[in-house]
């Protein structure tokens, strides 16, 4: 498959660049100093691997011809920008794959290309962008999910699971991707609302009293959305999340808390603003991600 990354950041990047070492026929849409930093290639760091991948770039104005798979890999900020970005690379048998955190990206990608043309996606990585350029990894956590929004297994989700099940992460073709989907956001809103309310990792939040209290209450309200909107997080996940969320001496930051405090832009309003209005209109009570949100408004003013 011809395939077009948008986006070569910490998500981009790591599984563009997964798919390029198994030598997959990839692309990346970036802006010229992305592209710069990338004429040297595409550094992977992190545990058991540091490597310089040679990659091929693309500016926006340069984009003239379909792509049989298009990955949306970038920040919420940046999606209405890129949806026209990319028009000319989506044909009639283009696939549109992204990865965004919430669910609100679906909504503006199928109103722009089409429901046939738009799939369900999601990926987890612990990584970020390094002052040099290269790409991070903090701990050997790297999986993808695909599907169709319907949930059928079509011949094309078949087929884009083969051209996609390459080495350096765990790949699933989802039966309910859109459940999937919503279980991810609920775990990264309830890390956000503890590691941005507390302003700290997980391991310091356990060491003071009341802190796992505190991370169960944050799980359970967003537990609590997802099961109101029909997707109840199940059991199994949720002791994912439990283990994670309150484990003593963790590092565990959650990557909205990162860029927060490194004074750069963020997805505050997509994880929580989505979300506390989510459970407005579900009628669902979420007083610490509302108190989350409002302290990241107030944050947002002051660094105006």
């Amino acid at each position: 498959m011809k395939i077009l990354v948008a986006g070569a950041g910490a998500t981009g990047g790591y599984f563009g660049g997964k798919l390029v070492q198994a030598g997959r026929d990839v692309t990346f849409l970036v802006r010229p100093r992305r592209a710069a930093e990338l004429r040297g290639g595409l550094r992977l760091a992190g545990p058991e691997q540091d490597e310089t991948i040679p990659v091929r770039t693309v500016g926006a104005e340069e984009l003239d011809s379909p792509y049989d798979l298009v990955v949306v890999a970038v920040k919420a900020r940046a999606l209405a920008d890129v949806v026209e970005q990319v028009a000319p690379a989506v044909g009639p048998g283009t696939m549109v794959l992204p990865f965004l955190n919430g669910m609100a990206h679906l909504d503006l990608l199928t109103e722009r290309f089409g429901a046939d043309r738009v799939l369900g996606g999601l990926v987890k990585v612990v990584a970020t962008v390094a002052d040099d350029g290269s790409i991070r990894q903090m701990n050997p956590l790297a999986t993808m999910s695909i599907g169709e929004q319907s949930g059928e297994r079509t011949p094309r989700i078949e087929e884009l699971f083969r051209e996609l099940d390459v080495p350096g992460y765990k790949l699933t073709l989802a039966d309910n991707i859109l459940a999937a989907m919503w279980h991810k956001w609920v775990f990264i809103a309830a890390a956000g609302v503890i590691t941005c309310l507390m302003r700290g990792p997980v391991g310091d939040i356990m060491a003071s009293p009341g802190g796992e209290d505190f991370a169960l209450a944050a799980i359970a309200e967003a537990e609590a959305v997802a099961a109101a909107a029909g997707h109840p997080v199940p059991e199994k996940e949720h002791g994912l999340s439990v283990r994670m969320l309150t484990e003593p001496g963790s590092s565990f930051t959650s990557s909205l808390y990162r860029d927060v405090t490194a004074g750069l832009p963020h997805e505050g309003e997509h994880i929580l603003g989505q979300l506390v209005a989510r459970a407005d209109a579900l009628g669902v009570d979420v007083p610490l991600a509302r108190l989350a949100l409002l302290q990241l408004r107030v944050h947002d003013r002051q660094a105006r």
